[in-house]
């Protein structure tokens, strides 16, 4: 089953459109990146996931149902602009958060104290949030958006104003949250980030859906059959037809680096075989796109010539 599938989904202001038909299928139990550029429609897309917002034209749909008022209680949400009331005590505001969520107070409480402990904070509990520095209060605010447990959870820039430490707590947690069946939409900057974390990734830029799909499988589309190879001597010559030799450094001791494009049809194997005969291999890789790569390439220089073959083949 699918965690969340969205059809046509539309958002028009008056003299601007948020969202232009965005269709996007997010598997259950996965981490869902959605990305874009600042103003491309993420937070439009997410309020309506919310119901914050309704959308213009389109559906939604999420576990199989349509989306309705009675799924705010499966669904948890911490936002880029975090809002925690300042004057209420740590404890005392994550106790009414669970219960505006459906929990009782004794399931509350309990859950509260997990989580407090988890990240080692339990001495929190009568701090008011004023006190607390930013760092502080984001991890007040993670707690609040999970600890209800929800089906699906989004997060809007989650790692925004962590020290690589916190950071590294905040990842383990989500990496725990998808183990035990939580399906977690995460947007964000950070392409470090979606590296590491997620499975599979959408691109919205000026408000349509450009890119979507699994993570490994988008990054294998955009691969330009190059090969990054280390080798001793500069000396040797590959048949032109098959390969283009992009630039050579030399590195130390009489070793060299050679970036390498082939045509299409040759794979990884014959350009080691083609090598082996010609030089002595030290490294040899494929150069994969990393996702920060393909990012700045469609949305920029390259975005608008992407999105018309994009929407030809759609």
């Amino acid at each position: 089953m699918n965690a969340l599938v969205t059809k046509n989904v539309t958002k028009r202001y008056t003299n601007h459109t948020a969202l232009d038909s965005v269709s996007v299928t997010i598997p259950e139990k996965s981490i869902y990146g959605l990305l874009g550029p600042n103003g491309a429609g993420k937070t439009t897309l997410i309020r309506i996931i919310n119901q914050i917002i309704n959308s213009d034209e389109g559906s939604v749909e999420i576990f199989g149902e349509k989306l309705q008022e009675k799924h705010v209680g499966i669904i948890g949400y911490l936002p880029e602009e975090r809002g925690l009331y300042k004057k209420m005590k740590v404890g005392d505001q994550l106790l009414y958060l669970a219960q505006l969520k459906g929990m009782s107070r004794k399931q509350a409480l309990d859950r509260i104290k997990v989580w407090l402990e988890k990240f080692e904070i339990k001495d929190w509990w009568h701090k008011k949030v004023e006190d607390l520095s930013k760092g502080m209060a984001q991890k007040v605010q993670f707690i609040s958006t999970v600890m209800h447990e929800p089906k699906l959870i989004i997060l809007d820039e989650p790692f925004s104003g962590f020290d690589p430490v916190n950071a590294q707590l905040i990842t383990e947690k989500i990496l725990e949250l998808k183990e035990n069946g939580s399906t977690i939409i995460f947007s964000t900057h950070r392409m470090e980030t979606v590296e590491s974390l997620c499975d599979h990734i959408a691109l919205i830029n000026k408000s349509k859906l450009i890119l979507e799909g699994a993570k490994k499988q988008v990054k294998a589309q955009y691969k330009s059959n190059t090969f990054l190879v280390e080798h001793r001597g500069n000396n040797f010559r590959l048949p032109a037809e098959r390969y283009e030799l992009i630039n050579q450094v030399p590195l130390e001791e009489g070793l060299f680096s050679s970036t390498l494009k082939v045509s299409n049809g040759v794979n990884g194997n014959q350009v080691i075989r083609d090598l082996i005969d010609l030089t002595e291999v030290h490294s040899f890789m494929e150069k994969v796109p990393s996702m920060a790569d393909i990012f700045i390439d469609l949305v920029k220089g390259e975005g608008d010539e992407a999105l018309k073959k994009h929407l030809q083949e759609a």
